[in-house]
């Protein structure tokens, strides 16, 4: 296995796009090998890789991540994204958490069927003003940071998911100004920035084709 950090999943957002922010976040290059074929997938099963027979796989210290949670702690824990005792890492978890939660929302979006587009929006927007939003704005209340006073992996999901909300909902953080304020000094980040910029490993929304691809390789999962 390489020294390298190699990312195994579709050349798309998904559940891997999290763990692309978080080592851009962390200043680490890393590789990526798209899957566009059932193929592929089958491969990795046969190989040993996947251990829940799911992607993301991540390689990474001689070892086959799987499960997008382990690895985002192993991330967060190995490059000090993750506070610094474990009081700090429960707040850390919690933030993550709830935005993972409006992450999985917003990327169930694209596979809905058209007619179901409009009401699971309405649901995005709905739940985001109501449940998520308000929390993240009351921890930014006194701080740049959510937890303590260092970047952590809860800022880095934070920042990305505000932006995927503001690609379906471009005006939702008007009333969210400490939010606004955040995204602001997160962007200026030179790792950030950097990955910000065109020509990045940061993939752009999904559109068809990866929602084809998406279920060509897994088709088991859509039947």
């Amino acid at each position: 296995m390489s020294d390298k950090v190699v990312l195994h999943y579709f050349n798309g957002r998904g559940k891997m796009e999290s763990i692309r922010w978080l080592l851009a976040a962390a200043g680490v290059q890393f590789e990526e090998v798209f899957l566009t074929k059932r193929e592929q997938y089958e491969k990795l099963l046969s190989d040993g890789a996947l251990m829940f027979q799911q992607v993301p796989l991540v390689e990474i210290d001689g070892m086959q991540l799987v499960q997008s949670k382990a690895i985002l702690n192993y991330i967060a824990g190995k490059y000090n994204l993750y506070g610094k005792d474990l009081k700090e890492r429960a707040m850390i978890d919690m933030y993550s958490e709830g935005a993972s939660d409006l992450m999985d929302l917003i990327m169930m979006y694209p596979f809905k069927p058209a007619e179901h587009k409009q009401t699971h929006l309405s649901t995005i927007e709905q739940k985001a003003k109501d449940r998520f939003l308000p929390v993240f704005e009351k921890g930014l209340a006194d701080s740049h940071f959510l937890v303590g006073n260092q970047l952590s992996r809860a800022d880095v999901h934070l920042l990305e998911v505000t932006l995927m909300l503001q690609e379906l909902l471009p005006t939702i953080l008007s009333t969210f100004p400490k939010i606004q304020a955040f995204q602001e000094k997160m962007k200026a980040l030179p790792t950030i920035s950097k990955f910000l910029q065109p020509g990045s490993a940061r993939k752009p929304p999904p559109d068809e084709a990866y929602v084809k691809t998406v279920m060509a390789v897994l088709s088991h999962l859509f039947k």
